[in-house]
């Protein structure tokens, strides 16, 4: 694909135009997500911020999704299963619309709805309750096989963070999936080599992603997690596979878009002070 426009899943072209309000939501969903660990002082920033021009791209192009009717039967379906990244997850759903911005600076207070991992029960939007590491892709699976035997065209789609492909359940379920040929399943692996105590490759190496996921059926896409010209053309590929699933190997940069956090391991689960909060800001366009 040339130039500025690509391909989108309505055969039409997404634009340049297009594109940077794209951007300027990523940014948006960054300042949520800063705002929300803050004010909670603990919290998942560096996941998080890795998977915000992800998150844009799904709630606010690809999914079939409607904010004023959230349990709709016939909508897409997307699983956080790196669940401690729900300050990401928070800050798309309530820029889409399912609950007012301001409640993000409530994340994590006792008696909020936006809890450290994302509740279904309780929050708007949210599909699939997550946390515990690998039960998420499992989930997604189990939905894909439900869409399927229910002949609909919704599309299911799921987070996975790196050191979670460390989970044997996630390969039990690459298995099923394709066992099942479920090609209305899309994983995203956000690569950003780092987990919450150090490397991937140090902790336990799960790579090659490409050879391992293609031994095990899968169709395999790899894609800039920061560039929606890239992001676009994976979730294409993912849509015109109709015989497998598909998974995205997301490359990203843990703690993007702001300097301080960028591919440093020890923001996986911390939240900034009042003066690194600032700077956060300040990095993300916000004067304090």
């Amino acid at each position: 694909m040339k130039g500025a426009v690509i391909e989108n899943r309505d055969g039409h072209f997404m634009d340049k135009q297009r594109k940077d309000e794209l951007c300027e939501i990523a940014r948006q969903i960054r300042i949520g997500i800063i705002d929300a660990v803050h004010s909670a002082k603990s919290g998942h920033p560096g996941g998080s911020l890795s998977i915000a021009d992800v998150l844009a791209y799904l709630y606010f192009e690809e999914m079939n999704i409607d904010p004023k009717n959230p349990k709709a039967s016939g909508r897409d379906r997307m699983v956080l299963s790196k669940g401690h990244c729900a300050p990401g997850l928070y800050a798309a759903l309530a820029l889409r619309g399912y609950f007012p911005v301001e409640d993000l600076k409530t994340f994590r207070h006792t008696t909020s709805y936006l809890q450290g991992h994302p509740d279904m029960k309780h929050t708007p939007g949210v599909d699939m309750s997550s946390g515990s590491l690998g039960q998420g892709a499992s989930v997604s699976c189990g939905m894909a096989l439900a869409s399927k035997i229910d002949a609909s065209p919704r599309r299911i789609y799921a987070i996975l963070g790196d050191g979670e492909t460390q989970e044997g359940e996630v390969w039990e379920a690459a298995m099923f999936a394709a066992h099942y040929k479920l090609s209305n399943l899309c994983w995203l692996v956000d690569f950003n080599g780092l987990q919450i105590d150090g490397k991937i490759t140090d902790v336990m190496n799960p790579l090659p992603y490409d050879k391992k996921f293609e031994a095990f059926g899968w169709n395999v896409v790899e894609c800039n997690a920061h560039d929606f010209d890239s992001i676009e053309a994976a979730y294409q590929a993912a849509r015109a596979c109709t015989d497998k699933p598909t998974v995205i190997i997301s490359h990203s940069v843990k703690g993007k878009g702001v300097s301080f956090m960028e591919n440093q391991v020890s923001w996986h689960g911390a939240a900034p002070n009042d003066e690194q909060y600032a700077v956060a800001m300040h990095d993300l366009g916000v004067e304090l």
